[in-house]
């Protein structure tokens, strides 16, 4: 069953992706600042955090976008499709 996603269920998947290139860009930086400033400096430390918090983002969102979620609408039931089960009482 391949129904239509929403617009936030795709929006929220390409935001995931987006948090996941931002991760390995942080990761990037964080490479090049850790010769420059050395491993126990401040900026280091926070590019490692962000790339940990993209990273987590990124896999919620992207489950969220991939997630087929049942439609909550509710439709309106007519007296003749009444349960089988009802009727024998």
């Amino acid at each position: 069953m391949n129904k239509r996603k929403s617009i936030l269920q795709r929006s929220s998947s390409i935001v995931g992706k987006a948090c996941f290139l931002l991760a390995v860009l942080c990761v990037v930086v964080f490479y090049f600042k850790v010769e420059e400033l050395g491993m126990q400096h401040v900026i280091s430390a926070s590019f490692l955090a962000s790339a940990f918090f993209l990273v987590s983002v990124g896999i919620v969102l992207t489950v969220i976008g991939n997630t087929d979620i049942p439609s909550f609408k509710v439709e309106a039931v007519s007296i003749s499709h009444k349960d089988k089960s009802e009727d024998n009482t």
